[in-house]
């Protein structure tokens, strides 16, 4: 866990150096972390414990002396199973309050922080990203440092331009916890903003609007969220926030909203071809009343008279020949114009819908992962200890080694596979599994070969054993004589 720590640290240096917080603020967001970090840390001590404990059992000849005493690796492991078996158990109990508890809590500081002592995330002399605008302030001084001096802000538009340029002497940041809205006052100052033109021949004109103030209040919306209460019924807005009941119950909402989204653009892009729907033909009447039968035959011929004939299946036929060649060009560039609409709006809708369905995925595999979490303590101890048994090395050398190797190899696939999983590359719930399953067989094989009191793979032992599986014993009796 202090490793680890350490890491995050490194990680969120940039939100903590420079910004004024103090250690009581950085001390509960180190501790609110923490129960996030056991996803990575308890699987490692399950595995690194189990690989010490057993290798100095048999490096001890423990393990001897329990076999001449009747008792078998088995039954030595069987009190540590169960403990496992309980610990994951816990651990699974854990996933599924203590950390959406203190993901919560990270969440709700950082916006507190944002909207009590907004200046925190404002460096002194470099640019900082502020409520979708860049601010540079050479100073800030007094209470919770509101005060700032020699401000630029760049604000920039929807389509991420640089438009407005404000420079002011002096600021001051107002915000409370009972207001939503935090307010920079800006003393003595420059504002210029370019002017986008309306008419298409006045735009390479560029203007541009400029003006001096001697006071320009800016009011800026803090996000939602924040209550800091915990029992509070609330909307969580990530994944990583709800547990087991809220995951299944808005995966159900979120795919029932994706089928509607889809089926609703799918019939406007089916009405905007002109798609419709078969027309019926109408059945011959059955009734046996001859006259209005030869009726209804004659009223068909009348209606094929008038449709000309054309040789349907000839090979230059097409439809658009039966136009005049004016004609012909209005119907293939509308035809153009409405194919290139249409491609432009599934683009733009594609993206939106990737971005529900990496939604769906992420709560899918946030949902499995608290399963998975559980399992991989258990598969992670029936690795660890038959392989400690099997080296039969403890302290911190070699099982340290084997213990981090087999880690990264667990935590990389899980990563690789959690990442493939957000894109829909692959089932978000193969990839909350993959590294737990890829570990299983190993575990199987380890404890077999611990149990036999065999050690490390042989390789030559394999292919021997199986090439004697194969040939028939009357052949080996030829080859020996």
């Amino acid at each position: 866990m202090f490793i680890f720590i350490f890491q995050t640290i490194w990680l969120f240096i940039d939100d903590f150096a420079g910004k004024g917080l103090d250690i009581v603020i950085i001390g509960k967001f180190l501790l609110y972390l923490m129960p996030d970090l056991t996803e990575k840390v308890l699987p490692l001590t399950v595995l690194l414990s189990s690989i010490l404990t057993f290798g100095t059992f048999a490096e001890n000849y423990e393990f001897a002396a329990m076999k001449a005493s009747g008792i078998s690796l088995e039954r030595a492991m069987l009190s540590l199973i169960v403990f496992v078996s309980i610990l994951g158990i816990v651990t699974f109990f854990f996933a599924n309050s203590v950390i959406p508890a203190s993901q919560r809590k990270i969440y709700n500081l950082r916006k507190n922080i944002a909207q009590v002592k907004p200046a925190a995330i404002i460096a002194e002399g470099v640019f900082s990203d502020f409520e979708g605008m860049s601010i540079k302030v050479d100073e800030k001084s007094g209470e919770n440092d509101k005060f700032l001096k020699n401000v630029i802000i760049h604000k920039k538009t929807k389509l991420n331009i640089n438009s407005t340029v404000i420079k002011a002497k002096k600021g001051e940041l107002i915000s409370s916890k009972e207001s939503e809205i935090i307010q920079l006052v800006l003393t003595d100052g420059h504002y210029y903003e370019d002017v986008q033109a309306k008419k298409n021949n006045k735009k390479l004109k560029y203007p541009f609007a400029k003006a001096n103030f001697d006071t320009y209040t800016m009011n800026m919306e803090v996000p939602e969220l924040n209550n800091d209460d915990l029992e509070a019924d609330r909307d969580v807005s990530t994944d990583k926030m709800k547990n087991v009941s809220r995951l299944n119950k808005d995966i159900d909402s979120l795919k029932k909203d994706n089928f509607r989204i889809v089926k609703a653009f799918s019939k406007n892009i089916s009405n905007r071809m002109g798609v419709f729907s078969k027309i019926k033909p109408k059945k011959i009447p059955t009734t046996p009343n001859k006259i209005e039968k030869e009726q209804f035959l004659n009223n068909i011929k009348d209606t094929t008279s008038i449709i000309p004939k054309i040789d349907i299946t000839a090979n230059d036929f097409n439809t658009i020949d039966l136009f005049d060649d004016r004609q012909q060009l209005q119907i293939l560039i509308s035809a153009k114009n409405n194919t290139n609409n249409i491609l432009n709006t599934i683009r733009g809708k594609k993206q939106e819908l990737e971005k529900r369905y990496k939604i769906y995925n992420l709560h899918i595999l946030s949902l499995h992962k608290k399963f998975a979490l559980a399992f991989s303590c258990i598969i992670l101890f029936f690795v660890g200890a038959p392989l400690g048994a099997i080296i039969r090395k403890g302290g911190l050398g070699l099982p340290m080694v084997i213990a981090i190797v087999l880690f990264l190899v667990y935590y990389f696939i899980g990563v690789f596979a959690g990442n493939y999983a957000k894109e829909g590359n692959i089932h978000p719930i193969l990839g909350a599994w993959l590294s737990t399953l890829i570990m299983l067989p190993l575990g199987v094989f380890l404890t077999r070969r611990a149990t036999a009191d065999k050690g490390m793979l042989n390789i030559g032992g394999i292919i021997i054993d199986f090439f004697k599986r194969i040939i028939p014993k009357k052949k080996q009796k030829l080859v020996s004589e």
